[in-house]
């Protein structure tokens, strides 16, 4: 343990140092556009929403969360993006259970993220533990033209309450992208747990999807992340993925690495890729300007985010909490990865 202690903390002070000598240098023109995203594993506050419940995550609550162990989170998420960055901090970093604004403004305030000037898209969607879908943005690097928070037509059964689904249009490099961010309800109880949802959520998705491509012509580039609480071969995601001849074609670029046993999640020892990347044809094969592919998707997986399975051999996500016992780690995910490069 103290080894990889020693190496966690010699691989953070290297990269804080690169960092350090690079945080006055101009972004290169063809330097990729990096995209992160993140389940950062019930980020809270300290304090009481008492529209929401939040009662686990107080001083007094279930997981005894207090100041100090906010405060340790706030590093661990931090570090994590300066390391994903590499030479430079992500362009765009989009989370998923995160609490509120405040954790934001703390992220991007309190640490060395201030250098970067992160911009903030937040809304409070109507999940009832409050944990929300959100982005921060290097102003130096992107514009955002719009963004709307989506929810699914359910009437009929009864009031949706999940996270809800973040669309924003921005421009980088001289070139628009949508992005669509996830945080799809989960299968805790089991495959079939929630499925009706995801499935509600997956149509919703995709008709946006193709009406955003439709207003914005046949060449909006469209990316598709999150956590969808189903891996790529599962009903979910086909359902999403459907297409016609002719249509806004959506292609689950996170396939083949589930297939070659990757994963952002470890369940009972196995991987399991369920934060994943989708992307159109367009932005996959652009005549002109920013584009991605399998080779330039990638899950974060650096020692310092591993633990070694206390049950199960190989490695699994260093988390906060396994179970109800405080580990101080950073999250039961793994990020993944998308650059957008120059075609």
């Amino acid at each position: 343990m103290l080894i990889d202690f020693l190496e966690r903390s010699v691989f953070i002070i290297i990269v804080l140092i690169r960092l350090t000598i690079n945080s006055e240098a101009q972004v290169k023109a063809d330097q990729p556009v990096r995209i992160m995203f993140y389940n950062a594993e019930n980020f809270f506050d300290t304090f009481d929403d008492t529209l929401r419940d939040d009662n686990d995550f107080l001083p007094g609550g279930l997981m005894r969360w207090n100041l100090t162990r906010y405060t340790n989170k706030i590093s661990s998420v931090y570090r994590t993006i300066v390391a994903a960055g590499e030479w430079e901090p992500p362009a765009i970093v989009a989370f998923c259970e995160i609490e509120n604004r405040k954790v934001l403004e703390d992220l991007t305030n309190r640490t060395y993220l201030s250098k970067y000037n992160y911009g903030i898209i937040h809304e409070e969607s109507p999940d009832p533990r409050g944990i929300d879908v959100c982005l921060i943005y290097r102003k130096d690097l992107v514009k955002v033209v719009d963004y709307k928070y989506w929810i699914p037509d359910i009437r009929g059964k009864g009031e949706f309450s999940s996270r809800s689904v973040l669309y924003t249009e921005f421009v980088t490099h001289g070139d628009t992208i949508h992005l669509i961010v996830n945080h799809w309800p989960s299968r805790r109880g089991g495959v079939l747990a929630r499925e009706d949802s995801r499935l509600d959520i997956a149509d919703m998705v995709r008709n946006r999807a193709d009406s955003v491509y439709k207003t914005h012509s046949s060449g909006a580039k469209i990316l598709i992340v999150g956590d969808f609480n189903c891996t790529p071969d599962d009903r979910e995601i086909q359902r999403l993925l459907l297409t016609c001849q002719g249509c806004n074609e959506l292609i689950d670029l996170s396939a083949a690495m589930a297939m070659d046993g990757s994963g952002t999640y470890r369940y009972q020892g196995n991987w399991e890729m369920i934060d994943q990347v989708i992307a159109n044809e367009a932005l996959l094969k652009p005549l002109v300007g920013l584009s991605t592919g399998e080779k330039l998707v990638k899950v974060f997986n650096p020692g310092f985010l591993l633990v070694k399975d206390p049950i199960y051999p190989g490695y699994q996500p260093y988390s906060t909490y396994r179970g109800y016992k405080y580990q101080g780690g950073f999250s039961d995910h793994l990020p993944v990865l998308i650059d957008l490069v120059e075609k």
